[in-house]
């Protein structure tokens, strides 16, 4: 009887608890701390970070003075964070001979080089042109103008490639043709040897996954054939249409967030920052747009 009383009495606890909200519990000691109780070894750090990630460099001493007192004077506001960083992403001052914009247009293509191209040189991509244009100007010299078509094409992608930063700078072109100008040239080609490789390495660049079968069964057909299909829900029938493909739909939104969350906060975005952050990029596709989201917050910062 007793064992029997003591299994009805564990029961009776299990369902009784189960049924309760569980307790909160509230640490009066550990508050949020204010604003302007934040460190200016914090703010200073908060501004050395943003300078390296937009434009590449620290600040000098006069513009770490100037944006810490602005951050400290309107209590490291939302809006005043926004200032900073919009400055150093559209401003027009001159430094040595350039401007903030320039030099974040800089700074972004190296990260789509370090991302696409394993960090090519600039030096490596002129010296490609220069030889595939020599090679096409020799093909007309000789008459062979099936040759020079290749060469001359080939030496164009290069060409586009280097391009990249001034034409995002004018808004020639947005960040989704940046992409396909890294992956539609002969430096991706000769780091993801064969269409086995190529295909692997687009999706895990562009996605940050790799295909299902039946992706990468398409997408090799496409590539290693020339094999017409669907890919996202657009025909494709050459390297360069399923690159197209690639960055032509909304997992190539999601990818842009989730790098950018990878680079500056070293982990993965949750559902509801993909959602909220593609919805600010997809308004201008201009990759600021979630890099403001994302420096703006207290878990970059560091406060």
């Amino acid at each position: 009887m007793s064992c029997r009383f003591l299994l009805f009495a564990l029961a009776l606890a299990v369902v009784t608890w189960s049924g309760c909200k569980p307790e909160e519990f509230v640490y009066p000691d550990n508050p949020v701390p204010p604003y302007d109780e934040i460190s200016t070894i914090l703010v200073q750090n908060y501004v050395n970070r943003m300078y390296i990630d937009l434009i590449g460099r620290e600040p000098t001493d006069d513009e770490m003075d100037r944006d810490v007192l602005l951050l400290e004077n309107d209590t490291l506001s939302a809006e005043v964070r926004l200032a900073v960083i919009n400055t150093l992403v559209t401003g027009m001052d001159s430094l040595d001979g350039t401007t903030y914009r320039t030099l974040y247009h800089e700074k972004l293509y190296t990260d789509l080089k370090a991302r696409f191209l394993e960090g090519a040189s600039d030096a490596i991509l002129n010296e490609r042109y220069g030889i595939a244009r020599g090679m096409a100007v020799n093909d007309s010299l000789n008459g062979n103008w099936a040759g020079y078509a290749l060469n001359q094409a080939q030496a164009e992608r290069y060409l586009a490639v280097l391009e990249c930063p001034v034409d995002m700078e004018f808004q020639e072109i947005d960040v989704r043709d940046a992409c396909q100008r890294m992956m539609w040239n002969g430096v991706y080609d000769q780091i993801n040897m064969n269409s086995f490789n190529f295909v692997n390495a687009t999706f895990d660049d562009v996605y940050q996954r790799f295909p299902t079968q039946a992706e990468f069964d398409v997408s090799y057909d496409i590539i290693e054939y020339n094999q017409p299909n669907l890919l996202f829900g657009m025909s494709a029938n050459d390297k360069p249409s399923y690159i197209h493909a690639v960055v032509w739909n909304p997992e190539w939104d999601e990818g842009m967030v989730r790098w950018q969350f990878r680079s500056f906060l070293a982990r993965d975005p949750s559902d509801a920052e993909v959602l909220e952050a593609t919805t600010e990029f997809l308004l201008n596709l201009q990759t600021a747009d979630i890099q403001r989201y994302i420096l703006q917050s207290d878990e970059y910062a560091g406060f």
